[in-house]
């Protein structure tokens, strides 16, 4: 059986490293791994399959960067052809990205049954790329397979048959789990100064931020930027700043924060975006994280580290509900406040959700492979 899967930006990385793994050790499959190329750049793409140990893609599609139409007309147009030459039995696809859906779209034009992993999440917020991309992956996908109990109600209520649907965890969790101790061995801390003089962690908080909504609209930018710095005078706020997200600040002109190392009297700190097993170990030892990353939420749940999304919806309720997850939206004195009531409660571990266990690409490709097999 041949599975042919599409990836394109850093968010599929790492839920596609422990499917191809899974596809790799069960007898009889063939995975041909394909990359769009959304991400291209070595800190957002490159750093990622050679710290996830993925196998270098067998396709590079070449799309680079653009508007969400042009990558997903261009990603459509490079792939059909590359489709029709592979037929493979199943397309899978993984998240929302761009990839994500012009995968489906272009499999489902050619008969080419579509298996979505993290299917039915929902902001229920139209005014999301991902949100597009989501709704539309499904609507064309054979198999559904949810990563927490809301994607299995979100596409009941949408009136996908129950035999499409499958609960099957977080693979987004498989890799956290299995790099952990991996992460631990990074030199990350000592590089940003953010060790004591015993080599212990210092207090320190993590910021991350990229969605449209909050880095696009100057005002709404320059004030979750002013949020952070307040939160507390001696806190390090660490913040690996994506390429687009660097552009946007820039036009700002001066902000609040500062760069440099890390200590007393530097509120933010900016730097270059990290690799995997660096941004983990990055998260694993902070006292607080501050995101807009639908990933992050999910991550934090399983590290037991305070989470404040910078969003008023979250398409992944399980880790508001089971973990450490708050919603605090975009209003700085709200966000000032929740962190300081984070940090002063310090961690207090939540619940894994149902099958957040490492084990949920084994139970995709148990299951495709099922499905798909000759009766």
């Amino acid at each position: 059986m041949k599975i042919l899967s599409v990836v394109g930006a850093r968010p599929n990385f790492m839920k596609i490293a422990p499917l191809a793994e899974a596809i790799r050790k069960a007898p009889g499959l063939q995975h041909v791994l394909v990359h769009s190329g959304q991400h291209y750049d070595d800190a957002l793409s490159g750093s990622f399959f050679r710290d996830l140990g993925i196998p270098d893609p067998d396709i590079n599609l070449g799309v680079g960067s653009g508007s969400q139409a042009m990558q997903i007309a261009e990603t459509l147009k490079r792939l059909e052809p590359v489709l029709r030459a592979a037929r493979p039995d199943v397309l899978l696809v993984v998240g929302d990205v761009n990839a994500t859906v012009a995968g489906a779209m272009a499999a489902a034009q050619l008969q080419i049954p579509v298996a979505h992993v993290e299917a039915g999440l929902r902001s229920f917020d139209n005014t999301m790329p991902e949100e597009i991309n989501r709704k539309v992956t499904d609507v064309l996908s054979t198999f559904l397979f949810a990563s927490e109990e809301s994607g299995v109600e979100n596409l009941r209520i949408e009136g996908v048959p129950k035999g499409r649907i499958f609960l099957v965890g977080n693979v987004m969790i498989d890799t956290l789990l299995h790099n952990r101790r991996a992460a631990g061995r990074s030199p990350v801390l000592r590089d940003l100064q953010l060790l004591d003089g015993e080599g212990q962690p210092r207090a320190y908080a993590v910021l991350t931020l990229h969605r449209p909504a909050n880095v696009d609209d100057p005002a709404v930018l320059r004030g979750l930027l002013g949020a952070v710095a307040r939160i507390r005078p001696d806190l390090t706020i660490v913040f690996p700043v994506h390429p687009r997200t660097r552009e946007r600040i820039e036009a700002l002109g001066p902000t609040t924060g500062g760069a440099g190392p890390a200590g007393p009297g530097r509120a933010v700190l900016p730097i270059a975006p990290l690799g995997y097993l660096d941004f983990l170990r990055l998260m694993d030892k902070s006292r607080l994280v501050l995101t807009d990353s639908g990933g992050i939420q999910e991550e934090t749940t399983v590290l037991g580290v305070p989470c404040l999304t910078l969003r008023e919806n979250t398409e992944r309720p399980s880790t508001v509900r089971y973990g450490t997850n708050q919603l605090v939206g975009l209003s700085p004195e709200r966000i000032v406040a929740a962190a300081r009531r984070a940090l002063e409660g310090g961690r207090t571990p939540g619940r894994r959700p149902p099958l957040w266990d490492g084990r949920a690409a084994e139970r995709i490709v148990g299951i495709l492979t099922q499905q798909l097999s000759p009766r």
